[in-house]
């Protein structure tokens, strides 16, 4: 009877929530295509969802507040976030992991290269912090955003954030000009 209840058991924790149409919290998404492990299609409609940041422009070393955001009522169960440079295929930089709603991936063998969700409670917005590499060009934040199993947009961007060169930038992302005067 033990033997029974350990079976019991475990096939409620593996195939109950699929049964029901939840996402599982190890619910997976591929660190290249972004498209999660299930059968489904993803949408091709626009997304109602939006990736704000924090500053236009970084230097290496510099943090960037990025947040991923629903847009009206839509809120989502799931993501898989990252920042690429324009037309690239890898994920660069790390994270800094500061939203209980989230947790760092390795994609790539590059720890907190990527965020994903802890949970498949409903959401309309999480938020965390990106550390901008070094010798990296402009670049994108780009989600897989999952509001259920079988609804879900993958490629949702942010705007273009850019390396700043020509002007000193301090550890907040916000430029400190230089003025002269003649």
């Amino acid at each position: 009877m033990k033997g029974h209840s350990c079976f019991i058991f475990l096939f409620c924790g593996i195939f109950l929530p699929r049964i029901l149409g939840f996402p599982q919290t190890n619910t997976s998404i591929d660190c290249d295509s972004l498209l999660p492990n299930y059968g489904a299609e993803p949408q091709t409609s626009a997304p109602p969802y939006i990736i704000a940041v924090s500053f236009d422009n970084f230097e290496p070393g510099n943090e960037i507040q990025v947040s991923l955001e629903a847009l009206k009522e839509a809120g989502f169960k799931g993501f898989h976030l990252q920042a690429r440079e324009v037309e690239g295929d890898v994920p660069v930089g790390t994270f800094k992991i500061t939203d209980p709603n989230t947790k760092g991936l390795n994609c790539h063998n590059v720890t907190n290269s990527a965020v994903s969700h802890t949970n498949s409670d409903l959401k309309q917005k999480v938020t965390t912090t990106w550390i901008a590499p070094h010798d990296i060009r402009d670049l994108q934040f780009i989600a897989t955003v999952v509001q259920d199993v079988e609804k879900f947009w993958v490629g949702v961007q942010s705007k273009t954030v850019t390396p700043t060169r020509s002007e000193s930038v301090n550890g907040t992302g916000k430029s400190k000009r230089k003025v002269w005067f003649e």
